[in-house]
C-alpha cells in the first residue's frame, strides 16, 4: 500500500470535510489581487448520489465584453483551483496561469471546477470498488458530469461543445476518475490532463483502458514525479498500454518530473506546459 498517498487523501478528505464552500444560488467573486480573474459559483444536484455539489467557472479575460465561444476544462479538486482559502494545502493558481496564458499565446477556455465530496471524495473519485475503503460512486460521478453539468455549461456560456474543444483534467484520484472519464465517454470529451493518477487504487483501470481503445485523435497529458513513491511505474505500464491500444504517439505524451512531489505546488508548476501542449502544440 501506498503509505504517503492514502494519509494525503485521508487528510485532504478529512481538512475539506471541515469547509463549509456549498451555495444555492450562483454568485460571483472577482478578488482585486487576481488581475481579470471572475469565478462564478453554483451548485447542482448529483441525483444518482443524493447530494449537491458546488462548482466554480473561470470565465477567460473579455468574455464579457465579446460574443466568443471558448474550450472548456472540467478539473476535479476544485476547491484547491483558485482560491489559497479554501484550498487544502496551496492552490493550483488555474486563474492566473491562464490569465497569463491569454495574454502570452492568446489561449483562452472557461474551467469549471468541481468540488470534490469531503468524506465522500474517495467513493466519487474511483468507479471500482476498494476492499479496505469502500463503496464505488464514480460511475455515477462521472454521469453527473456528463449528463447535467456539461449541459449546464453548455446552456449557460458561451462554449465550444464538441469533443475537440472537451478536456478533463485531476490529481491523485482525480486523476483516476480523469482517465475513467475519458475511457467511458469518448465522444465527450477529447483531450485530458492526468495528473499523479491513483493507478494503485484500482487494478481493474488496466483492463479497462485495454477493453476500452480511444479514438486515435484524442490527446493525453500524462504526468507523474518520481519522488511520489510508488507512482512512476504504474503511470509507465499505464503510458505503454495506451500505446498498445493503438493510440498514437504523438498525441501521448508522458512527464516524469524527477522533482515532482504529490502536492499542489507540483501539480500547479505543470499546469501551463501541459495546457500548452493540449492546445498549442501541433505535434
Amino acid at each position: 500500500m501506498n503509505r504517503i498517498m492514502l494519509k494525503y487523501i485521508m487528510c485532504l478528505g478529512i481538512f475539506l470535510g471541515i469547509l463549509s464552500c456549498k451555495s444555492s444560488n450562483a454568485s460571483q467573486k472577482q478578488s482585486p489581487q487576481k488581475t481579470n480573474a471572475i469565478v462564478l459559483e453554483h451548485s447542482l444536484d448529483i441525483p444518482k448520489l443524493d447530494r449537491s455539489r458546488q462548482i466554480r467557472i473561470y470565465l477567460p479575460i473579455g468574455y464579457y465584453e465579446s460574443d466568443q465561444s471558448y474550450p472548456v476544462l472540467y478539473m476535479q479538486d476544485g476547491q484547491n483551483l483558485f482560491d489559497d482559502a479554501t484550498s487544502y494545502a496551496g492552490e493550483w493558481g488555474v486563474d492566473e496561469s491562464l490569465n497569463a496564458l491569454a495574454t502570452n499565446s492568446g489561449l483562452k477556455m472557461i474551467v469549471v471546477g468541481i468540488d470534490n465530496g469531503q468524506e465522500k471524495r474517495i467513493n466519487e473519485l474511483s468507479p471500482w470498488e476498494n476492499k479496505k475503503y469502500g463503496k464505488a460512486e464514480g460511475e455515477e460521478f462521472v454521469e453527473f458530469m456528463v449528463h447535467q453539468l456539461k449541459p449546464f455549461i453548455d446552456s449557460n456560456f458561451r462554449t465550444l461543445p464538441n469533443r475537440k474543444n472537451t478536456s478533463l483534467m485531476g490529481s491523485s484520484l482525480g486523476g483516476l476518475i480523469t482517465h475513467y472519464a475519458m475511457f467511458q465517454y469518448p465522444e465527450v470529451f477529447g483531450k485530458a490532463a492526468i495528473f499523479s493518477p491513483s493507478y494503485w487504487y484500482a487494478d481493474e483501470v488496466y483492463s479497462f483502458t485495454k477493453n476500452n481503445p480511444l479514438p486515435r485523435n484524442t490527446k493525453i497529458f500524462m504526468l507523474v514525479g518520481e519522488k511520489e513513491e510508488g507512482m512512476v511505474e504504474p503511470a509507465k505500464k499505464m503510458y505503454h498500454l495506451i500505446l498498445e491500444t493503438g493510440q498514437k504517439k504523438k498525441n501521448l505524451k508522458l512527464v516524469s518530473d524527477p522533482e515532482g512531489e504529490h502536492n499542489e505546488r507540483f501539480w500547479r508548476r505543470q499546469f501551463t506546459p501541459a495546457m500548452e501542449w493540449l492546445y498549442l502544440s501541433k505535434k
